[in-house]
């Protein structure tokens, strides 16, 4: 693996850099104080990944990885940071980054991650050449097969573990009327309007529609609850577990997360009072499933 290294300080370049050569985890074959000072060299020497601080003067960490993508490159991030700001980590998620190194540093950590890594990356070459041998005989297009609304919203709710939960069905059905409709939404529609909608096209009689949509919105929101408790609990065990690191942010309010891995590392077995934003939850679903829909 080619790593290269931007941080504004030295002494992070210069430890990061050891705990690679000295666990034979490949090769640094550059470094930068900035992301201003190191966005041509990165996209002229091309390394497979880049280990990126997130706050650096001139360009932080995720403008640089803007940058870079839009000039097409194509490597992997991985990004350091000192800060817990949820809003910030949650961007760059959203811009593509999988993992997150800590500081102050911790070789163990940094061992852990960039094997993760390296094995992403080798599972990909993997997967291209397999890919690039079924196109030279011509069974790509005969394997293709567009997976349905269903399939795909089925595999993101199997990923938090709550595939069999009550609500999960109601969650199925909501994402498949929503891409039923002819012109997609950009923004859900009141959750109240939304369940009773479902509800009409599910064959429920009007007089009974107000009852099952509110049945409805408690079977969804104890479904969530789960997935978050299953989340927190993946959390606190592997801060950099690939579930949780995906949807923990994206999909819930990472703070009620959090409460709830500080109760389970601290071994505490009262009740942890969580907030439930089941707006965002569908809508994050929603837009995922639209994108992975439209993309096959």
């Amino acid at each position: 693996m080619r790593y290269f290294i931007v941080d504004d300080d030295p002494a992070s370049r210069t430890m990061l850099k050891n705990i690679i050569i000295d666990g034979d985890l490949g090769v640094v074959i550059g470094e930068a104080e900035s992301g201003a000072s190191g966005l041509q060299t990165i996209l002229t020497i091309n390394p497979d990944v880049v280990l990126i601080d997130l706050l650096m003067p001139e360009l932080d960490g995720i403008e640089t990885i803007e940058l870079l993508g839009k000039k097409g490159f194509k490597g992997q991030f991985i990004m350091i940071s000192q800060i817990e700001n949820k809003e910030m980590v949650g961007e760059a998620y959203e811009k593509g980054i999988e993992f997150f190194i800590h500081k102050p540093i911790n070789r163990v950590e940094v061992q852990s991650i960039l094997k993760k890594t390296a094995e992403q990356f080798r599972l990909r070459g993997s997967l291209l050449t397999i890919q690039e041998s079924l196109a030279n005989i011509g069974l790509v297009n005969q394997m293709k097969r567009q997976p349905s609304v269903k399939e795909i919203v089925l595999t993101i709710l199997n990923d938090m573990g709550i595939i069999g939960e009550a609500g999960s069905d109601d969650i199925i059905a909501i994402i498949e009327f929503l891409m039923s409709q002819e012109h997609k939404v950009s923004q859900l529609p009141p959750l109240k309007d939304l369940y009773e909608a479902v509800s009409k096209k599910q064959g429920f009689a009007d007089s009974d529609i107000n009852k099952e949509s509110k049945a409805m919105e408690q079977r969804i929101r104890r479904t969530l609850l789960t997935a978050t408790n299953n989340l927190a609990s993946l959390g606190a065990i592997d801060y950099t577990n690939h579930e949780f690191e995906y949807y923990a942010p994206r999909y819930f309010d990472f703070q009620e997360i959090r409460k709830q891995m500080i109760f389970i590392q601290e071994g505490k077995e009262e009740v942890v009072r969580i907030k439930i934003n089941s707006k965002k939850f569908l809508q994050v679903l929603y837009l995922e499933t639209l994108e992975k829909y439209n993309q096959n």
